[in-house]
């Protein structure tokens, strides 16, 4: 089985998908011979060629547009946006149109569409290349937004993505394209679109996060293990819908949710999951729901560790909340 990082794990989605299912196109800036900006096309356009592998101009709203003509004319096509900051110039297309088309049509038509989109910190990218758009799209009923933290997941959840019958975002958590390793079955298999994963079995507080503030709080765990706080780490891994069951089990286990992710924290994702935790389980809390997320203000360009809901940042409210 190889070893493969979360850049590799999704090209080779990609290329299974395409060789399994000819309906399986791909389109988006230089996703063609350049293989996309972060590469996660290479090599598709020798296999496939130009018919199935299109390099568009740069017009998000042109490539969600045709993008959602072809879903709904039978295909099973790829977006890819080369950033998710550069989404909101198709925004309307996927908030008015894709996301409403089953709903609209009383079900005779589907968007079988995938948007993908590389998202968040952590490259130096500044306030245009470095945001966490996701609430915008959690926010919009029709769509489903998913956003992985491993190469296992990443593929997993892309072949589960395409073959979905109605319009997936997913956000690719770009600081971990290929900052680790493990192992990535060649072939088919899918991880459930929904489903929450224990990361980190715990008994003292419950980390509940998604994408790459994972690892940082995986870290966390084994950090606060010192001070004898067990931490339980849950990867939501979907975020529409997202996984109550999960939630659920986790925070009445611990007593103690803290949520974290790199989107600001005003209205982030983070306050559904508050918000969930409170109308459900409010007799279950030992400590009160904590945030750890990205600052109200644009990302900044120098800086960015200061922004980002960094290790020293989660380490401060795991202490606060165990000795609450």
């Amino acid at each position: 089985m190889p070893l493969l990082n979360m850049a590799q794990a999704l090209n080779l989605a990609l290329k299974e998908e395409m060789e399994r299912d000819e309906r399986v196109v791909v389109l988006g800036e230089d996703v063609g011979k350049r293989g996309g900006v972060f590469l996660i096309t290479e090599g598709l356009y020798e296999l496939f060629g130009p018919d199935r592998v299109i390099d568009t101009p740069l017009s998000e709203a042109a490539i969600i547009g045709v993008a959602a003509g072809m879903a709904m004319n039978g295909l099973r096509p790829v977006a890819e946006i080369q950033f998710a900051d550069f989404i909101f110039g198709g925004f309307d297309q996927i908030v008015s149109n894709v996301a409403k088309i089953r709903y609209r049509t009383g079900g005779q038509f589907s968007v079988p569409l995938t948007i993908r989109a590389p998202v968040g910190g952590g490259v130096k990218g500044g306030m245009f290349h470095s945001q966490s758009p996701e609430a915008y799209f959690v926010h919009t009923p029709g769509l489903k937004v998913v956003s992985p933290s491993t190469p296992y997941d990443a593929k997993g959840l892309l072949i589960s993505s395409i073959r979905d019958d109605d319009p997936v975002i997913f956000f690719e958590p770009k600081r971990i394209y290929r900052t680790s390793k493990e192992e990535v079955p060649e072939g088919e298999y899918t991880v459930e679109i929904g489903k929450a994963r224990v990361a980190r079995e715990g008994s003292d507080v419950s980390l509940i996060t998604y994408a790459a503030p994972v690892q940082d709080c995986l870290n966390v765990a084994e950090e606060a293990k010192k001070e004898g706080i067990d931490c339980e780490v849950l990867d939501l891994r979907t975020l529409l819908p997202f996984d109550k069951e999960a939630v659920e089990k986790t925070v009445k286990k611990t007593g103690r949710p803290i949520i974290v992710h790199e989107a600001p924290k005003t209205n982030g994702f983070g306050a559904e999951i508050a918000a969930f935790i409170a109308e459900r389980l409010l007799l279950n809390l030992e400590a009160p729901v904590l945030r750890v997320a990205g600052l109200d203000t644009p990302f900044p360009f120098a800086n960015e560790q200061y922004y980002l809901p960094n290790e020293r940042r989660i380490m401060k409210a795991v202490r606060k909340s165990a000795a609450f």
